[in-house]
C-alpha cells in the first residue's frame, strides 16, 4: 500500500512593519491565508492582533518538512524571524497577491 505524501508550507503574518508576527504551517498557504484575513476565528491571535498580511512563505513537497521548519522558526527569535522575512521580502510587501490564485 502506497502512502500518499501532501506538501505544505510555512508562513509568517504580521499586521504592520516590525509588528506582531504569527508563524503558522498549513496544507493549503491560499486556503489559511484567507481564513486569517478574513477572521474567520474571530477569538484567535491573528484576529486579536489583526494580523493579515502575509509577509513570509516557503512552500515543501512533504508537510513534514513544513511543519519541522515551522517549529525552528517558531523556537528562535524575533530578530531571527526579521531576518528572515528581510531576506525574502525587504519591503515587508504583503504577498497574497502573489498566492491568491492559487488552488
Amino acid at each position: 500500500m502506497r502512502v500518499m505524501q501532501r506538501g505544505g508550507a510555512v508562513y509568517i503574518l504580521t499586521n504592520r512593519r516590525n509588528g506582531t508576527l504569527y508563524t503558522g504551517v498549513t496544507d493549503n498557504l491560499r486556503r489559511r491565508t484567507e481564513e486569517h484575513r478574513t477572521h474567520l476565528y474571530p477569538d484567535s491571535f491573528t484576529a486579536k492582533y489583526d494580523c493579515h498580511m502575509l509577509v513570509y512563505y516557503c512552500v515543501y513537497p512533504r508537510i513534514e518538512d513544513a511543519i519541522a521548519e515551522e517549529k525552528r522558526i517558531k523556537g528562535g527569535s524575533r530578530k531571527a524571524k526579521i531576518r528572515l522575512i528581510e531576506n525574502l521580502n525587504p519591503a515587508w510587501n504583503d504577498l497574497w497577491d502573489e498566492i491568491r490564485d492559487w488552488d
